[in-house]
């Protein structure tokens, strides 16, 4: 990890800034634990509409649990093909199912609020096909309300640019950076950051062609620092940051 400021006091000045820049999201209705599985398990490189869209024909095809579990890999896949990589996320995701519908037949994973957020990441993580992502978003947007960050790659693009972790930072050194970070935040606060910085993500510090100019935490950022220093026609537009045309992006907070 790298902190060459006061990360903890860094962090919330971060998330003011993309407050006052995209506005506070709007809390959404919470699936259950299971629910939230399935469809994180889903979205992994795929954008939120399509992904939600797979999600909703898999719960409307398999309205309850183990006929999904008990489903094949081919049917499942067939419904979420639009997905990124759908052979391997079918996959994964039934053979994920019926470990769980061996333990827990009714597919309750409540039991994981009763541990502490590392060992319910590391019971999840023993699943088939799931990582640091996707166990974390299981804990903090589902009903479990959980603290624990979710990193998608918008949001471990943006924490590598402004300097939070090494810009070859994997999920998981990008998720014990940030809550080394903020060690007292809710599962509600981190949400909110992981939808501001995924937004930043999406509309401005975008793969190949960040727009540093227009980003509202910039005067800290080690990114736009170096890109200040490059000749002005090899930078974005200037424009002021209040107006940038991400002010449009508004939602939820869940995947």
């Amino acid at each position: 990890m790298v902190f060459d400021f006061g990360a903890i006091a860094d962090m919330a000045w971060v998330r003011e800034q993309l407050r006052f820049f995209f506005g506070r999201p709007d809390r959404v209705c919470a699936r259950t634990p299971i629910g939230q599985l399935v469809k994180s398990s889903i979205s992994n490189r795929t954008l939120d509409e399509v992904s939600l869209a797979a999600y909703q024909r898999l719960v409307e095809a398999y309205p309850e649990w183990p006929a999904l579990a008990a489903a094949s890999t081919g049917d499942v896949e067939a419904l979420i093909g639009d997905v990124a990589f759908p052979d391997v996320k079918a996959r994964h995701l039934g053979d994920a199912l019926r470990v769980i519908g061996a333990c827990y037949p009714d597919f309750d994973l409540d039991f994981l609020g009763r541990l502490g957020v590392a060992e319910a990441l590391a019971w999840l993580e023993r699943l088939p096909g799931v990582g640091r992502k996707v166990s974390a978003s299981t804990l903090n947007f589902s009903t479990l309300d959980m603290p624990a960050f979710v990193v998608d790659t918008h949001v471990l693009r943006v924490l590598g640019r402004y300097g939070f972790v090494r810009n070859k930072a994997d999920t998981r050194t990008a998720y014990d950076a940030v809550m080394a970070a903020a060690p007292r935040w809710s599962a509600a606060e981190l949400a909110e950051l992981h939808i501001l910085m995924k937004r930043l993500g999406q509309t401005i510090c975008r793969h190949g062609r960040a727009r540093c100019p227009d980003c509202p935490i910039r005067r800290r950022c080690k990114a736009a620092a170096t890109s200040a220093r490059r000749p002005v026609g090899l930078r974005g537009r200037n424009m002021d940051h209040r107006q940038g045309p991400a002010r449009e992006q508004r939602g939820g907070w869940k995947e």
